[in-house]
């Protein structure tokens, strides 16, 4: 499959843009893709110049992303794009993603899927009616002890899982940014642009997807409180959520973007009745196994203890770090294999968060909200996302 690499257009991602040039270095890694076209600003000049200094003919530098899609549409089939990747703000990534799928191109997108969970499901009906392939750039499920950690639950190593804890804290948002010309914090706090939520919808939906990835149970109902801690903000900037999952099992989501000197603290522990499994991403490469009768062990990437899903995501010798972006690559190369397979009419696991993990994320997401709106009440998951 590592033959065929996949031609690609960016929407949003332009100048200034930091997530962007991220998903690009991402998916020039493994060379697996190309970037052949792009609509990489609202502004016309701006995607031009960006389109232009990222060595693209000025021709697809598109305006906005229904022209690029109108005009690769037309274009000969060895030469459009296959694959429209999507950087924007939360309230445009419906629009994009339903343009793209009615033009026949496949979508790899940011979180959260939507702006709302009913967007989400007319996505899902979208890609019912066609064999196209949608992904969701979840980075952390790309880490090679997180699917190390994932293998050994499922294994039944920690025995029946009991307590569930994540927590996901920065600090970055502990003043007003947003009155101080920082676009990032703007459009994250403007419930215009990022939905009914910031910081549930911005890290909260990623613990909560690394959560349910890892262990392999759904969360069922969830009580949640939101809190608007800087004085003036719409959307909440910091926020706890309790969990019951399917088995019986219990768990904590703390979310928060005002715990100054954090920076990116993504901490998730298992418990289960045998051994209990520990990983944070400020120190990715490292996996904790605790027992009550033995010593703990420290599982580490790219060694002879790790499993085949590690080790499928492992690139380099242990000792060497890997990170952020090699965790980001791990998706565009799944994502890549997943589209070749489906052009060359073959089915492989996909491993890649796909529609499924949109639509629980969504429900996440509004089920907070809800119930934090409604005096910090336990309130049911939605588990039903058919058009019926």
């Amino acid at each position: 499959m590592a033959d065929q690499r996949i031609r690609y257009g960016m929407v949003g991602g332009g100048e200034g843009a930091f997530i962007g040039e991220v998903h690009r270095m991402a998916a020039r890694l493994d060379g697996r893709f190309e970037l052949v076209c792009g609509a990489f600003s609202s502004n016309e000049t701006r995607s031009l110049n960006s389109g232009k200094a990222l060595g693209l003919v000025e021709k697809r530098c598109y305006a906005d992303f229904f022209t690029m899609c109108e005009i690769e549409h037309s274009l000969p089939e060895e030469q459009r794009m296959q694959c429209v990747v999507i950087v924007t703000p939360n309230h445009t990534h419906f629009g994009i993603a339903a343009t793209a799928l009615k033009h026949g191109f496949h979508v790899l997108s940011d979180k959260p899927a939507t702006a709302t969970l009913d967007e989400c499901r007319q996505l899902a009906w979208l890609l019912e009616d066609n064999n196209l392939l949608y992904g969701l750039t979840h980075t952390y499920t790309g880490y090679p002890m997180i699917r190390e950690a994932r293998e050994r639950i499922a294994a039944g190593q920690l025995g029946s899982v009991r307590k569930i804890l994540v927590e996901y804290t920065q600090g970055w948002l502990a003043e007003k940014e947003e009155d101080d010309d920082n676009p990032q914090a703007a459009w994250r706090l403007d419930p215009e642009k990022a939905g009914s939520s910031c910081c549930m919808g911005d890290i909260g939906v990623h613990a909560f997807n690394l959560v349910e990835f890892v262990s392999g149970l759904a969360v069922t109902e969830l009580n949640a409180e939101l809190n608007r801690i800087v004085e003036e903000r719409v959307l909440d900037d910091d926020g706890t959520v309790l969990l019951h999952f399917e088995n019986g099992a219990h768990g904590t989501l703390i979310a928060s973007q005002i715990c100054v000197g954090d920076e990116n603290n993504l901490r998730l522990r298992i418990y289960g009745d045998k051994a209990s499994l520990d990983w944070q991403q400020m120190e990715p490469n490292t996996l904790w196994i605790k027992y009550n009768d033995k010593p703990t062990e420290m599982i580490r990437t790219g060694t002879a203890a790790t499993g085949p899903g590690a080790a499928a995501n492992t690139r380099i010798p242990p000792g060497h770090p890997e990170g952020y972006i090699e965790a980001f690559a791990n998706l565009y190369r799944t994502f890549a294999d997943e589209i070749v397979a489906a052009i060359n009419g073959e089915v492989i696991d996909k491993t890649i968060p796909g529609i499924d993990d949109a639509l629980r994320g969504m429900a996440f997401i509004e089920t907070t909200v809800a119930s934090s709106d409604e005096g910090n009440v336990w309130k049911t998951m939605p588990d039903n996302f058919s058009n019926e």
